[in-house]
Protein backbone atom coordinates (compact mmCIF):
# COMPACT_ATOMS: atom_id res chain seq x y z
CA UNK A 1 0.00 0.00 0.00
CA UNK A 2 1.69 3.39 -0.91
CA UNK A 3 2.06 5.98 2.01
CA UNK A 4 0.80 9.16 1.79
CA UNK A 5 2.72 11.96 1.02
CA UNK A 6 3.82 14.64 3.88
CA UNK A 7 1.77 17.83 2.40
CA UNK A 8 3.04 21.59 3.04
CA UNK A 9 0.68 23.58 4.90
CA UNK A 10 -0.94 25.29 1.92
CA UNK A 11 -2.35 22.03 -0.01
CA UNK A 12 -3.21 20.55 3.44
CA UNK A 13 -5.80 22.99 3.95
CA UNK A 14 -6.58 22.78 0.30
CA UNK A 15 -7.52 19.18 1.44
CA UNK A 16 -9.57 19.54 3.93
CA UNK A 17 -11.74 21.95 2.23
CA UNK A 18 -12.17 19.50 -0.43
CA UNK A 19 -13.74 16.92 2.38
CA UNK A 20 -16.78 18.95 2.66
CA UNK A 21 -18.65 18.50 5.77
CA UNK A 22 -17.20 14.93 6.16
CA UNK A 23 -16.94 13.95 9.68
CA UNK A 24 -13.31 13.45 10.94
CA UNK A 25 -10.64 14.18 13.26
CA UNK A 26 -7.89 16.75 13.49
CA UNK A 27 -4.72 16.10 14.40
CA UNK A 28 -2.16 18.38 15.20
CA UNK A 29 1.09 17.18 17.00
CA UNK A 30 4.89 18.26 17.31
CA UNK A 31 8.15 17.12 19.60
CA UNK A 32 9.01 17.96 22.82
CA UNK A 33 12.04 19.28 23.43
CA UNK A 34 13.65 19.09 19.66
CA UNK A 35 14.51 22.51 20.08
CA UNK A 36 17.17 21.21 22.85
CA UNK A 37 17.76 17.67 20.49
CA UNK A 38 18.80 20.36 17.65
CA UNK A 39 21.10 22.47 20.12
CA UNK A 40 23.08 19.79 21.29
CA UNK A 41 23.28 17.57 18.31
CA UNK A 42 22.83 19.87 15.69
CA UNK A 43 20.01 20.59 12.78
CA UNK A 44 21.77 16.84 10.72
CA UNK A 45 20.06 14.72 13.43
CA UNK A 46 17.43 17.03 13.93
CA UNK A 47 16.40 15.96 10.59
CA UNK A 48 16.58 12.53 11.69
CA UNK A 49 14.32 12.92 13.75
CA UNK A 50 11.76 14.45 11.59
CA UNK A 51 11.83 11.85 9.10
CA UNK A 52 11.39 9.19 11.45
CA UNK A 53 7.99 11.14 12.40
CA UNK A 54 7.01 11.20 9.35
CA UNK A 55 7.82 7.30 8.50
CA UNK A 56 5.83 6.67 12.05
CA UNK A 57 2.93 8.74 10.83
CA UNK A 58 2.95 8.00 7.39
CA UNK A 59 3.35 3.91 7.86
CA UNK A 60 1.01 3.73 10.55
CA UNK A 61 -2.19 5.52 9.57
CA UNK A 62 -5.33 4.24 8.31
CA UNK A 63 -5.84 4.41 4.52
CA UNK A 64 -7.39 7.78 3.73
CA UNK A 65 -5.11 9.74 6.28
CA UNK A 66 -3.90 12.97 5.15
CA UNK A 67 -0.29 14.41 7.04
CA UNK A 68 0.64 17.54 6.82
CA UNK A 69 3.87 19.80 8.13
CA UNK A 70 2.98 22.64 8.99
CA UNK A 71 6.08 23.94 10.29
CA UNK A 72 9.08 22.99 12.11
CA UNK A 73 8.29 20.42 14.22
CA UNK A 74 4.57 20.60 13.30
CA UNK A 75 2.36 18.29 12.06
CA UNK A 76 -1.52 17.74 11.37
CA UNK A 77 -3.51 14.94 10.39
CA UNK A 78 -6.90 14.68 9.27
CA UNK A 79 -8.38 11.42 9.61
CA UNK A 80 -12.03 11.22 7.59
CA UNK A 81 -14.86 9.73 9.25
CA UNK A 82 -12.89 8.93 12.43
CA UNK A 83 -14.28 9.83 16.10
CA UNK A 84 -11.89 11.97 18.34
CA UNK A 85 -11.81 8.75 20.38
CA UNK A 86 -10.69 6.46 18.29
CA UNK A 87 -7.45 8.52 17.21
CA UNK A 88 -6.91 9.09 20.53
CA UNK A 89 -6.35 5.30 20.44
CA UNK A 90 -4.96 5.21 17.22
CA UNK A 91 -2.17 8.35 18.93
CA UNK A 92 -1.31 6.99 22.24
CA UNK A 93 -0.19 3.65 19.99
CA UNK A 94 2.17 5.87 17.95
CA UNK A 95 3.66 7.91 20.66
CA UNK A 96 4.13 4.95 22.90
CA UNK A 97 6.03 2.90 19.37
CA UNK A 98 7.80 6.18 19.17
CA UNK A 99 9.51 6.62 22.61
CA UNK A 100 10.20 2.55 22.67
CA UNK A 101 11.81 2.78 19.30
CA UNK A 102 14.15 6.12 18.84
CA UNK A 103 17.33 6.44 18.43
CA UNK A 104 19.51 5.61 21.55
CA UNK A 105 21.47 8.72 20.72
CA UNK A 106 18.31 10.99 21.57
CA UNK A 107 17.70 12.66 24.91
CA UNK A 108 15.00 10.49 26.83
CA UNK A 109 12.44 14.20 26.79
CA UNK A 110 12.44 13.86 23.26
CA UNK A 111 8.89 12.41 23.08
CA UNK A 112 5.60 13.59 20.81
CA UNK A 113 2.18 15.37 22.39
CA UNK A 114 -0.91 15.03 20.50
CA UNK A 115 -3.98 17.45 20.25
CA UNK A 116 -7.20 16.01 18.81
CA UNK A 117 -10.27 17.71 17.88
CA UNK A 118 -13.12 16.66 15.86
CA UNK A 119 -15.66 17.62 13.37
CA UNK A 120 -18.77 18.30 14.09
CA UNK A 121 -18.49 17.89 17.90
CA UNK A 122 -16.00 20.76 18.23
CA UNK A 123 -16.12 22.62 15.30
CA UNK A 124 -16.80 22.95 11.43
CA UNK A 125 -14.12 24.99 9.69
CA UNK A 126 -10.93 24.70 9.65
CA UNK A 127 -9.73 27.30 11.37
CA UNK A 128 -11.91 26.49 14.43
CA UNK A 129 -11.07 22.91 14.47
CA UNK A 130 -7.33 23.43 14.44
CA UNK A 131 -7.60 26.16 16.83
CA UNK A 132 -9.47 23.79 19.34
CA UNK A 133 -6.91 20.97 18.23
CA UNK A 134 -4.09 23.12 19.26
CA UNK A 135 -5.71 23.84 22.64
CA UNK A 136 -5.72 20.21 23.34
CA UNK A 137 -2.45 20.46 22.21
CA UNK A 138 -0.96 22.44 25.12
CA UNK A 139 -3.29 20.50 27.34
CA UNK A 140 -0.96 17.64 26.76
CA UNK A 141 2.27 19.50 27.14
CA UNK A 142 0.46 21.22 30.48
CA UNK A 143 0.04 17.94 31.39
CA UNK A 144 3.44 16.24 31.38
CA UNK A 145 4.23 16.22 27.25
CA UNK A 146 4.53 12.44 25.66
CA UNK A 147 0.64 12.04 25.28
CA UNK A 148 -2.61 12.48 23.44
CA UNK A 149 -5.72 14.96 24.73
CA UNK A 150 -8.57 15.52 23.07
CA UNK A 151 -10.19 18.59 23.17
CA UNK A 152 -12.63 20.07 26.22
CA UNK A 153 -14.37 22.54 25.33
CA UNK A 154 -14.15 25.51 28.38
CA UNK A 155 -16.96 26.08 30.32
CA UNK A 156 -18.46 30.08 29.99
CA UNK A 157 -18.40 30.06 34.00
CA UNK A 158 -21.07 32.96 35.11
CA UNK A 159 -21.38 34.06 31.65
CA UNK A 160 -24.76 35.45 33.37
CA UNK A 161 -23.16 37.86 35.46
CA UNK A 162 -21.43 39.68 32.20
CA UNK A 163 -24.53 39.53 29.92
CA UNK A 164 -28.31 40.29 29.91
CA UNK A 165 -30.70 37.93 29.41
CA UNK A 166 -31.99 38.78 25.91
CA UNK A 167 -28.45 39.03 24.85
CA UNK A 168 -27.51 35.39 26.40
CA UNK A 169 -31.00 34.08 23.98
CA UNK A 170 -29.69 35.87 21.18
CA UNK A 171 -26.25 33.96 21.35
CA UNK A 172 -27.94 30.64 21.85
CA UNK A 173 -30.13 31.17 18.69
CA UNK A 174 -27.02 32.59 17.20
CA UNK A 175 -25.22 29.02 18.04
CA UNK A 176 -28.28 26.73 16.94
CA UNK A 177 -28.34 28.47 13.35
CA UNK A 178 -24.50 28.48 12.66
CA UNK A 179 -23.98 25.00 14.27
CA UNK A 180 -21.17 26.49 16.10
CA UNK A 181 -21.07 26.69 19.96
CA UNK A 182 -21.33 29.73 22.14
CA UNK A 183 -17.54 29.17 23.68
CA UNK A 184 -16.42 29.95 19.51
CA UNK A 185 -18.72 32.52 18.65
CA UNK A 186 -17.44 35.08 21.92
CA UNK A 187 -13.97 33.27 21.00
CA UNK A 188 -14.41 35.20 17.81
CA UNK A 189 -16.02 38.19 19.19
CA UNK A 190 -12.89 38.54 21.29
CA UNK A 191 -10.48 37.77 18.99
CA UNK A 192 -12.37 40.64 16.60
CA UNK A 193 -12.06 43.17 19.44
CA UNK A 194 -8.33 42.56 20.55
CA UNK A 195 -7.81 43.21 16.45
CA UNK A 196 -9.62 46.49 16.05
CA UNK A 197 -7.16 47.83 19.16
CA UNK A 198 -4.11 46.36 18.57
CA UNK A 199 -2.80 49.79 18.38
CA UNK A 200 -3.95 49.94 21.76
CA UNK A 201 -1.67 47.23 23.15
Amino acid sequence: MARPDILSRNPFEDAFAKLGHTPLTLAVLDLDHFKTLNDTLGHTEGDRVLRAVERLLSGSLPSGSIIGRIGGDEYAVILPESAAETALILFDEMIRHFHIHRDPHWPRSLGISVGLAARPAHASEYAELYRAADEALLRAKREGRGRACIFVESKMVLKSNYYPKSQLERLSKLSGALSRTEASLLREALDELVERYRAEL
